[in-house]
Order: structure tokens, then C-alpha cells, then sequence
């Protein structure tokens, strides 16, 4: 199998992450600014605890409609246990595993650390470039 033909060549790499104590409506806002509808969550070791959505923040924006107040932390929110992919898995697993589950991205990890992550739309430009 070539490296070209597995997540590692397409997965993003330059990532947004929030700590689990950070208030969520930093989270949100930082969502917002950085147009991206999801971000992983890692403690003070690096250490992928969570991953946090817009869906999973809509509960936290509903709270605050019922308060007049957003209130608590990414912890609060954020869903796991965290379904995570393997830097070297092929794009065809990779997209096998996609149509198999609701999730629009996927941490990639290598040996036990978080090191990017690989949405839809990277796995479609990556058969895009393939074939």
C-alpha cells in the first residue's frame, strides 16, 4: 500500500483542540471563528479525552436560551467515548468506516497520540486525486 493511498497523506494537521475546562462558550465561539463544525479535546497531557461538535454544543446554546446564559465547561458537552482512526489505514477502510457510522470526522492517531484529523470532505479529495 503507498502512503499516498492512506489517511496520513489527508488528514488535517494544523488542529483546532479546547481543554476540558475551558467554558463552552469560548469553545463555541472558537468553533465559529474557525469555521469548523468539530474539534478534538485533550487534557493537559495531550491526551485525546473527548471530541466536541456543533450538535453536541446545540445542548449547551438551548441551556442558554432557557438561563439568558451559556454555563459550563467542554467537559459538560463534548461526547465520548471518542472513535478514533490509525494515520496509516487506507482510504478505502477509511471510507468504509465512514458509511458505517454518523460521524462527519475522525481523530487520526499515531502510537497512542493525536496527530491529526480526517474529515468527509478530505477522504472525497483524496479519491478525487486517486482516480
Amino acid at each position: 500500500m503507498s502512503e499516498a493511498s492512506t489517511i496520513g497523506t489527508y488528514m488535517t494537521r494544523d488542529l483546532v483542540t479546547f481543554a476540558p475546562d475551558l467554558e463552552i462558550n469560548h469553545a463555541v465561539a472558537r468553533l465559529i471563528a474557525s469555521k469548523i463544525s468539530g474539534a478534538p479535546v485533550v487534557d493537559d497531557a495531550g491526551t485525546l479525552v473527548g471530541i466536541l461538535t456543533a450538535k453536541d454544543s446545540f445542548q449547551a446554546a438551548l441551556h442558554a436560551s432557557y438561563y439568558q446564559g451559556w454555563g459550563g465547561v467542554v467537559a459538560d458537552y463534548m461526547s465520548t467515548p471518542v472513535q478514533t482512526m490509525d494515520i496509516g489505514l487506507d482510504i478505502v477502510a477509511a471510507a468504509e468506516q465512514f458509511l458505517a457510522s454518523p460521524y462527519r470526522r475522525f481523530p487520526v492517531m499515531e502510537n497512542g497520540r493525536l496527530v491529526g484529523i480526517i474529515s468527509r470532505l478530505d477522504l472525497l479529495r483524496a479519491f478525487s486525486r486517486q482516480w
